[in-house]
């Protein structure tokens, strides 16, 4: 197929656009590689990808190339609460509007499938897993405009939508603003963590599994089209200090402790079930260890702080 991904250089779209290469797709990759990034210069010998440095805003630039894609993965995003709060307004316009510009622009016949949050589920019931019919009530701007990019998509027909859990693992255009790898770069650099409100759970999933579950939507549209789809590790469903224990078991010297006073500004606090995607044949392939043990050998090339959003 020929595949357009907007956001193709970032985080996971590094990932992805590898993979997707690797299946013998086409891919051409919308980014305007505001980080600086390097992330797809491996992959510039191979005559299927098209590199395409631009703003997903951009309409005449969207129209030109969604002209001869099969589908499209809208993953141009200012990912993360703390940014979205941070830059308002241009989160809403890549976030949310840039979205519905591409549903105006394409063709009933295109596919789209696109990375939403399972953080819109905000603060669930305790001890009840969030399934994909459990109602959004997202506690953040980023979760609020993922949700209503979710439910556009959805309306317009012909999409699919994964619910990520919070992703974790090396990729070329690395991040150590998410939990999982904040964490172990602490546990690798820092040997100690103070947390604040340390039972809030959360559900993980390493960023190559995202990619899969792309590809497996991609081979299964006809079957999971319309629908909204959980994806994550169905047994990593962990509290803050529950993740800081898994880390210890690779990192033996790393200390963490609770605080009795102060708050976590993130009030996102619920377990997730996965069983709606597996049913359709996903499996995961690497595990939470496999991810931190990952992580633990990519902090020996990595010792600085220039990999994150904000």
């Amino acid at each position: 197929m020929n595949i357009l991904v907007t956001g193709g250089a970032g985080y996971l779209g590094a990932v992805m656009v590898p993979k997707l290469l690797k299946e013998g797709h086409k891919v051409t990759v919308l980014d305007n590689f505001m980080y600086d990034q390097t992330s797809l210069l491996d992959c510039c010998y191979d005559q299927d990808l098209t590199i395409v440095r631009g703003d997903t805003r951009d309409k005449v630039l969207v129209k030109k190339l969604l002209k001869d894609a099969d589908a499209v993965f809208p993953l141009a995003c200012l990912t993360g609460a703390p940014l979205c709060k941070k830059e308002p307004e241009a989160a809403k316009a890549i976030l949310l509007d840039a979205v519905r510009m591409i549903l105006g622009l394409k063709s009933k016949d295109q596919m789209v499938i696109f990375p939403t949050t399972n953080s819109g589920y905000g603060v669930g019931e305790k001890g009840i897993h969030c399934t994909e019919k459990t109602p959004l009530r997202p506690v953040s701007l980023y979760g609020t405009l993922k949700v209503d990019a979710e439910n556009a998509i959805l309306e317009a027909g012909n999409g699919i939508t994964l619910r990520l859990a919070t992703a974790f693992g090396v990729s070329p255009r690395m991040r150590l603003d998410l939990l999982v790898n904040d964490f172990t770069y602490r546990a690798v650099y820092d040997r100690f963590i103070v947390l604040f409100e340390a039972h809030f759970k959360r559900n993980f999933i390493h960023v190559r599994d995202v990619a899969n579950a792309f590809i497996h939507s991609l081979n299964n549209f006809d079957k999971m089209k319309n629908e909204p789809y959980n994806v994550g590790l169905s047994d990593a469903n962990l509290s803050k200090s529950e993740l800081c224990a898994e880390i210890k078991k690779h990192v033996p010297e790393f200390y963490f402790v609770e605080s009795n006073i102060g708050e976590d500004p993130d009030k996102r606090d619920y377990v997730v079930s996965n069983e709606k995607i597996e049913k359709t044949g996903f499996k995961r392939e690497v595990s939470l260890s496999d991810g931190i043990q990952e992580l633990v050998k990519g902090y020996n090339i990595i010792k600085r702080n220039q990999y994150a959003n904000i």
